[in-house]
């Protein structure tokens, strides 16, 4: 290759659309090809991490394309057949490059809890210092309600996150974000940059994508989101384009590419952002707001109006400011329906509500991550 590369680590997730090649089977030539790329990008000594999703198609594969109910035991079955011949046909198609592959299957909980996801870190660290190719994908035989719409591109995010790398790639079954569906509109023109996902960017988001997948472009928006907002550049772009994950690579012009923010966090701010409790919003008053943004205070139970959603002790909570301006995360001491009786009331009034206390803030400034 002649262009310089841009990127040190980058994570590249592929759909299921993707390493089929629109069919209904996995594309050998298409999975052949995506693999030299990696090889050559390895060559130059550029870390890659591999978020594959396909196994439940791989398990109806290897089946004989039985009649698909499409219930949660029916995937389970399917991706514990399939997740062992999707990884030996990886490591096949490997070998012919001279590459070790490993398979790491994830949860959500394995990326919640501080000690497993240090340990997820390590282990990925580790193959990439051994030069060893990491294979990661959702734990779908044992997972309950991880396996829905989106689930490999959030947790492409969270890996990216995991091991700080420069570039998260996806590579999906569209060249990346249109200005409007262009499966129905022929007006539609692909936006080449993107500096802030904002409401204008979430109103093109669309449903889930073709019948063989899970992922739609909302689910990469929001994994792009999570993304861009720990310092990681990210591209969505069509796998099937010619040497797509080399061009990325290089800075070239391919696909939608979403500007990283300009400031990178700490490694703990960055796994206080990575498991946000998906429904969670806690509305506080304009002078808890005001505590928060420009004096950096923890939030205390007096200063939040409302509480939606449940979460748990422990979890990242989203809080806004009372004009719905999402202006923080943090991990919460108290649990959805605990904070909803203790909301409006002084800290010293906590055990007494109760019958105990984990603290006088409901998140404290150092579990906190400002927007």
């Amino acid at each position: 290759m002649t262009h310089a590369l841009r990127y040190h680590r980058i994570v590249v997730k592929l759909g299921t659309s993707v390493l089929t090649a629109g069919s209904d089977r996995l594309h050998r030539p298409r999975m052949v090809d995506l693999i030299r790329q990696i090889a050559l990008l390895r060559e130059q000594g550029v870390d890659v991490v591999l978020v594959s999703s396909g196994a439940v198609l791989a398990g109806w594969e290897q089946l004989g394309f039985p009649p698909r109910k499409r219930n949660l035991a029916e995937k389970q079955l399917l991706a514990a057949i399939g997740q062992s011949r999707l990884m030996h046909l990886y490591g096949q198609l490997a070998e012919l490059y001279g590459i070790t592959v490993a398979q790491a299957l994830l949860t959500r909980d394995d990326l919640r809890d501080r000690r497993r996801y240090l340990n997820a870190r390590n282990t990925l660290l580790g193959c990439l210092a051994h030069n060893v190719l990491p294979i990661i994908n959702e734990n779908d035989a044992v997972a309950v309600d991880e396996i829905k719409v989106g689930d490999n591109d959030m947790l492409s995010a969270l890996v990216a996150n995991l091991v700080e790398a420069d570039l998260l790639l996806i590579c999906t079954d569209r060249d990346g974000i249109y200005s409007a569906d262009p499966r129905i509109d022929p007006t539609a023109r692909l936006i080449p940059e993107i500096a802030v996902i904002d409401e204008a960017i979430w109103a093109l988001a669309g449903d889930a994508g073709s019948h063989r997948g899970t992922g739609g472009m909302r689910t990469k928006i929001q994994a792009a989101d999570l993304a861009t907002r720990v310092g990681i550049e990210v591209i969505i772009a069509g796998g099937g384009l010619p040497d797509v994950i080399l061009r990325a690579a290089r800075g070239e012009a391919v696909g939608t590419r979403l500007r990283a923010h300009a400031v990178r966090l700490e490694a703990r701010k960055r796994w206080i952002l990575a498991e946000t409790a998906r429904q969670s919003r806690v509305i506080v008053d304009p002078g808890a707001a005001r505590a928060l943004v420009e004096q950096g205070r923890s939030l205390l139970p007096a200063g939040v109006l409302t509480v939606e959603g449940d979460f748990e002790r422990g979890q990242t909570i989203r809080i806004y400011d009372p004009d719905g301006h999402e202006i923080a995360r943090g991990l919460t001491q108290y649990k959805a329906s605990d904070l909803a009786l203790i909301r409006g009331h002084h800290s010293a009034e906590i055990e007494e509500i109760l019958g105990y206390s984990y603290g006088p803030e409901v998140v404290h400034r150092d579990d906190m991550v400002l927007l």
